[in-house]
């Protein structure tokens, strides 16, 4: 295989390794697993949420505090683009964040969308996240209107952790 090509494939199989990074990053928020959430950064990364700056163990216990007063939440990756610059790579990543939260007794839905923008290190054939930052570009705040859970109550449901059907490999195995 001519020394581009595999080049070529090198870059894809890096972008794809930083791109589950951020897919990992979600799930930890959506699910409430600090772990999921820590793993994705290197031990000595920063980062930069404006309301937030700090090292990654900081802002887990931050955001998992954050969270668990909420209903719910949802975070959905839009695209990203991903720049390899050998064991050194810069990210911009699309989100958009749904939170169910309870304002003055009733229920509304936050609606954050933004983008990250980060910066990827390859350390010992491993990328994380060196440097993350949260760049906000809208947000809105809606009533909670849920009639699709009132005509379907039968519908499943996420959850946290281990209550999440994601999170019930076993039970997955059988079904």
């Amino acid at each position: 295989m001519a020394a581009d090509q595999t080049q070529r494939i090198q870059a894809v199989i890096d972008k794809q390794e930083i791109f589950e990074l951020s897919c990992t990053y979600m799930r930890g928020l959506d699910r409430l697993e600090k772990d999921l959430v820590l793993g994705v950064f290197h031990d000595d990364a920063t980062t930069d949420y404006g309301f937030f700056q700090g090292p990654p163990g900081q802002f887990a216990d931050f955001a998992m505090q954050a969270l668990s007063d909420h209903l719910a939440n949802h975070h959905m990756i839009g695209q990203a683009r991903i720049d390899v610059e050998g064991d050194v790579a810069f990210g911009e990543v699309y989100f958009q964040a749904f939170h169910r939260i309870v304002d003055n007794g009733e229920e509304k839905d936050l609606f954050i969308a933004g983008r990250y923008v980060d910066r990827y290190e390859k350390r010992g054939g491993v990328w994380k996240i060196a440097f993350r930052a949260e760049v906000n570009d809208w947000a809105r705040t809606d009533p909670a209107t849920d009639e699709f859970f009132t005509a379907s109550p039968q519908a499943l449901r996420g959850a946290r952790g281990k209550d999440d059907l994601s999170s019930q490999r076993e039970k997955l195995r059988t079904l």
